[in-house]
């Protein structure tokens, strides 16, 4: 459905030329349900623009949906969908009044396009706002809205640009389950986002990018199995000899004392933990608590990276 081969996006500003995006590689299957994950400013919207024709690459090319780039961009823009940051809906339309001129526009008849939007109303459950305008919607409805507009002509390919920024977290759990549901139903989609919980249960594969490069790609389980080991964490009165005692564990690495906390990184730290209890206990060592953490998709960009970035993200 995407096949991008050294895409690349330059910008000039004040004088200096800036490498937004540097040759990246993308493929993605019919059915797929891709995230796009990186810190702000990491390439991950411009990338989408290219894609989506509203950009031209400076170098590379692709194929989107069956249609080149370059050269046939009104066939990429007939065969796909496009959910921009931005809200896509007029302020003073009625909702279905701006979802039926959407379809229009798409080349659907007057009475395809009332019985197309009342289909994905009653799916997006925006049928008791019809009648609203739609400026006045929630944040959650207004999402739901523009995802409908993106999907009015039944794209093959839908692109979403972080598409639960700034929603309550009931909205954004809602949200995805739309996303879901198009899943299901056998649309492709390519999401962007740096929110890493929403990366972790949507997606079948993700694309990690940083400063326009990609840095790491695969399923969240196979890109979380490279690092190494589960996170130990406790607390004790005495880190000094309890540090000592989890270096004797089997596989244990990246050893930390931190005032009263000592953390480690194991494989399979569920399975060390009873023993590790049974060490320290027989060391004198009282323990204030104790975790276990699998790894996350943000261990996995500060393996790749040497920085978290979920706090690239809020920065």
């Amino acid at each position: 459905m995407i096949k991008a081969r050294d895409l690349a996006r330059q910008f000039r500003t004040r004088g200096h030329t800036v490498d937004a995006v540097q040759g990246v590689d993308i493929d993605v299957e019919p059915g797929e349900l891709v995230g796009f994950l990186g810190p702000n400013g990491a390439g991950k919207s411009t990338t989408l623009r290219m894609l989506t024709t509203l950009l031209r690459p400076t170098a590379g090319k692709a194929v989107v949906a069956g249609c080149d780039l370059l050269a046939d961009p009104a066939g990429v823009r007939e065969r796909i969908g496009y959910v921009a940051q931005g809200h896509g809906a007029g302020v003073e339309q009625k909702v279905f009044q701006e979802a039926e001129s959407q379809a229009r526009f798409y080349g659907l008849s007057a009475a395809a396009a009332r019985r197309r939007t009342g289909e994905l109303f009653e799916q997006l459950a925006l049928t008791e706002v019809a009648n609203r305008i739609a400026s006045r919607l929630s944040g959650g409805q207004q999402r739901r809205l523009d995802i409908v507009m993106g999907i009015l002509h039944e794209p093959q390919l839908l692109f979403l640009d972080e598409p639960s920024a700034g929603l309550d977290p009931q909205s954004r759990s809602n949200l995805w389950e739309h996303i879901r549901a198009l899943h299901r139903s056998g649309t492709t989609v390519f999401l962007t986002t740096h929110y890493l919980d929403e990366a972790d249960a949507l997606c079948d594969r993700i694309l990690v990018i940083d400063h326009g490069k990609i840095v790491a790609e695969g399923t969240p389980d196979a890109l979380k199995s490279q690092v190494s080991g589960d996170l130990v964490q406790f607390e004790t009165d005495v880190p000094a000899v309890a540090a000592e005692v989890a270096a004797k564990v089997e596989g244990a690495r990246e050893l930390q004392t931190d005032g009263n906390t000592v953390r480690f990184r194991v494989p399979r730290g569920d399975t060390q933990l009873p023993g590790l209890l049974r060490a320290l206990d027989h060391a004198d060592v009282s323990l204030m608590s104790v975790q276990v953490h699998r790894p996350t998709l943000d261990d996995v960009f500060l393996t790749m990276t040497g920085r978290s970035l979920r706090e690239e993200s809020h920065a």
